[in-house]
């Protein structure tokens, strides 16, 4: 399958500008990997979001093998890995939690980072706490370029262990709104038909064009 990877012209690099069709090609491959994931005794409420994240991006791996999509051949789900937010850093400055890698692109000269970046927290109903960490150990890594610092699109997956998706993202907003951040509040996105997602705009601290987040939120049983 060949991946429609549109390019913007930036200073230094190019924004990573996907299409909507490798979007979808992301949160299918999420959806199935979940259902796969969900089958293990770990993933559960009280379990610790890096459990949860590893046996999602392993169950992921299985559905790009097994589900035959047309793009299995096209996305490499890589290990959690560490992640430089300034090309030509020697010492890098992140770790993500899913990277993904598209073969097309990892074909051209500097683009051997993550063409992908899934950050994954955990989130619930009335929890204020989890909440306030969704966007500070989560959306401000992306606005501040600490991930996706060439991307102009990136995801990210809420492990809702109470409540549901809105209720979750109820608390997201709230958290968003206290700080007067109302443009960034998450939105119902054109995918909530495949997937419990929103999508939210974030401006970038460097003053360069915002960052779209898409956001999944999967329930935990």
């Amino acid at each position: 399958m060949k991946l429609p990877l549109g390019q913007t012209t930036v200073v230094a690099r190019r924004f990573i500008n996907l299409k909507d069709e490798i979007q979808v090609a992301i949160l299918q491959t999420i959806k199935a990997g979940w259902r796969i994931a969900l089958l293990r005794v770990e993933v559960k409420p009280d379990a610790d979001e890096i459990v949860i994240t590893e046996c999602l991006r392993d169950a992921m791996r299985v559905a790009l093998e097994q589900q035959g999509f047309p793009w299995s051949d096209s996305i490499i789900v890589a290990p959690g890995t560490e992640s430089r937010s300034v090309a030509g850093m020697t010492v890098p400055d992140g770790r993500t939690d899913i990277p993904l890698y598209l073969t097309p692109l990892f074909r051209q000269p500097a683009e051997h980072d993550p063409h992908v970046i899934i950050e994954c927290k955990r989130v619930a109903h009335g929890n204020a706490a989890l909440a306030r960490l969704y966007v500070i150990g989560g959306i401000n890594r992306f606005s501040n370029s600490q991930y996706a610092e060439n991307h102009a699109t990136g995801f990210m997956i809420g492990y809702v262990v109470n409540g549901n998706g809105t209720q979750a993202v109820q608390g997201i907003n709230k958290f968003l709104l206290g700080r007067s951040r109302n443009t960034e509040i998450l939105a119902v996105s054109q995918y909530t038909t495949l997937l419990d997602t929103w999508e939210s705009s974030h401006p970038r601290l460097d003053g360069r064009s915002n960052i779209t987040l898409i956001h999944a939120m999967l329930a935990v049983n």
